[in-house]
């Protein structure tokens, strides 16, 4: 995307910002920090994190905010776009020596207005228990760090369970934990319970049941983020070997793997429906993953550093049908789901997400919101569109982007293609009749006109090219279109390289599995990595910066979506007429030393 502006205006810090919703606007009163609203000296520190709970307190304000700077942890009442923030008073304040905190979840489930758990990780390791609104600390895991000496990189309770939290490391084990069952005293010892391809996971030798019930180890290098799917049954983790692992989290089985262009993966999120994966890392790119087919289907290029944190905004993914449906029934799926969020998801939305699978084949207008925050110190926002997740069903004048296109007029000499077909009733794959294919590249700009080529194999929609593109609408839902090569993808997701096996005797040594190098020459333009000019190149809405130090956090609320800084400042952007009790203030006027 074209930088806004000179020089000046581009290392300018962004106030606020527009998208087709409106205006999302920068509440500087309701930024929360350390409560002397110093920036925070962030030289060798672990990133800043923050979590949210709703404890469902009886005055209305029931969210509560957690969040770790340096050595120090703050919880806090959360006011969000309501009132300004009250930095005086925290609920509970931790500062630690010789560790520091690196991340930390709430257990949604079991919060109250008078007691939360939160799981906190450690720099040197341990896991600590604590409620901080009773402010006692219950357990300590790993005290000794007879479990894994490295630093903790993800925390996390396994959804619907009161008791059970999954805690990855940077040396690239996982382990499952027991709140109820001790670490003992002596090291763990493990046997083999499944392996596969560049992953194994053992249990827990001993005669009483002790911690850690499970151990995973995955990939090469630290595993650097993991993130449950909506309905709590599979498991995407990203490692600093570049791979994506999608695992079934109860049958213990990996269901398919993505490798990153290049470098490292840091993030990951699912979408609301659990169909797509958003993965972000050192290749400054963030990869559309599809679970269902177990391929990328489009990349996002506007970061100009590594991707820190990918995250869906559940509130403004949209699913228009082409005619009223009732969804009382369809809310069943997802019930258990809700509970593990503790904040609303938008029901409505969910059900109609998976309402919308491979058997209705319905005409759907589907657009995915998700978001992006990077050590650019950069915001993206990027809209999914029906034209990549359903490129095979070609796009009737009621098909298309009417949501994206009504919010701007395309720009002088902009042409706008719009493709017309009686299939599209069907929402069938019968889209082999497409014409005026080839007279497309004519009206594209050069560098997204590739020559066409026939698709081989029986997969979805092979051989078909994407079949109407709104070029002229650059400020939203903007790609690059490349022709695909679509190939059979079956279940077992084969590889054309070989990772190596191990040996099932090799339970004691598992640094072997870490022996097995991929060779990246041997992975690009493959399913696993494919080239990038065989998938489509999406560009942001919106590509803002925000802060003056790396960005660590982005949380999209309902209200509001948050980011955080490795300076230590957590800000609130109200979205458009959510400004609320702020409004009379002046946004662009902040107090001293904070970021705006």
């Amino acid at each position: 995307m074209a930088a806004e502006g000179g020089g000046k205006e581009m290392n300018e810090i962004k106030t606020q910002f527009t998208t087709r919703e409106g205006v999302y606007k920068l509440l500087t009163h309701s930024e929360y920090s350390r409560p002397n609203r110093v920036p925070f000296n962030s030289q060798g520190s672990n990133p800043v994190k923050v979590s949210f709970v709703n404890v469902n307190d009886q005055s209305g304000n029931g969210d509560r905010i957690c969040f770790n700077v340096g050595r120090e942890l703050y919880f806090y009442i959360y006011k969000g776009v309501r009132k300004a923030a009250d930095l005086s008073k925290p609920i509970d304040k931790r500062i630690y020596k010789g560790t520091q905190p690196t991340c930390h979840d709430f257990n949604h489930l079991t919060a109250t207005a008078e007691s939360v758990s939160l799981l906190v990780g450690f720099s040197a390791g341990q896991v600590q228990l604590i409620d901080p609104i009773k402010k006692e600390t219950s357990k300590l895991f790993n005290e000794e760090r007879l479990i894994d000496k490295s630093r903790v990189t993800c925390v996390k309770w396994v959804p619907g369970s009161e008791s059970l939290f999954l805690v990855s490391h940077a040396s690239g084990n996982m382990y499952l934990y027991n709140v109820e069952h001790t670490c003992g005293t002596t090291a763990p010892h493990y046997q083999l319970l499944k392996q596969g391809e560049n992953y194994s996971v053992h249990t827990c030798k001993s005669k009483s049941t002790r911690n850690p019930l499970l151990k995973w180890t995955v990939g090469e290098g630290a595993l650097n983020e993991f993130a449950f799917s909506p309905d709590g049954k599979f498991l995407a983790c990203v490692s600093q070997d570049g791979f994506l692992r999608v695992f079934n989290f109860d049958a213990v089985e990996l269901h398919g793997t993505m490798k990153s262009y290049f470098g490292g993966l840091l993030c990951v999120c699912w979408s609301p429906d659990g169909k797509y994966i958003v993965a972000g890392g050192e290749d400054d790119l963030v990869t559309v993953w599809s679970f269902l087919d177990c391929r990328v289907i489009a990349r996002g290029h506007g970061h100009k550093s590594w991707v820190s944190v990918v995250a869906f905004d559940h509130y403004t993914t949209s699913v228009e049908e082409s005619d009223p449906m009732e969804f009382s029934g369809s809310d069943e799926d997802f019930q258990d789901q809700m509970i593990h969020f503790g904040r609303d998801r938008a029901n409505s939305t969910q059900s109609r997400l998976s309402k919308r699978n491979s058997t209705d084949s319905r005409p759907v207008s589907v657009t995915y919101r998700f978001g992006s925050v990077g050590q650019d110190t950069q915001l993206c926002l990027w809209d999914l569109t029906e034209d990549i997740l359903f490129p095979h069903l070609p796009l009737s004048r009621t098909r298309t982007h009417t949501n994206v296109m009504n919010a701007t007029s395309p720009p002088a000499g902009a042409t706008i293609i719009t493709h017309t077909s009686s299939n599209t009733t069907n929402g069938n794959n019968s889209g082999a009749n497409t014409p005026g294919i080839n007279s497309l590249s004519s009206t594209l700009p050069r560098s997204n006109s590739l020559p066409h080529s026939a698709g081989s194999g029986g997969g979805i929609g092979s051989g078909i090219m994407d079949s109407a593109i709104a070029t002229g609408v650059s400020k939203f839902a903007t790609l690059s279109l490349h022709d695909r090569k679509e190939r059979h993808h079956e279940k077992d997701h084969k590889r054309n390289h070989s990772m190596g096996h191990i040996s099932s005797k090799s339970s004691d040594k598992l640094n072997l599995l870490t022996k097995t190098k991929t060779d990246p020459a041997k992975t690009l333009g493959t399913l696993l990595c494919p080239r990038m000019e065989d998938v489509p190149l999406l560009e942001p809405l919106i590509c803002k910066k925000i802060a003056h130090e790396r960005l660590t956090v982005l949380i999209f609320l309902e209200d509001c979506l948050v980011t955080a800084c490795q300076e230590g400042f957590i800000c609130t952007w109200a979205r458009p007429g959510k400004v609320g009790l702020l409004s009379s203030q002046n946004q662009a006027s902040s107090p001293s030393g904070t970021v705006v």
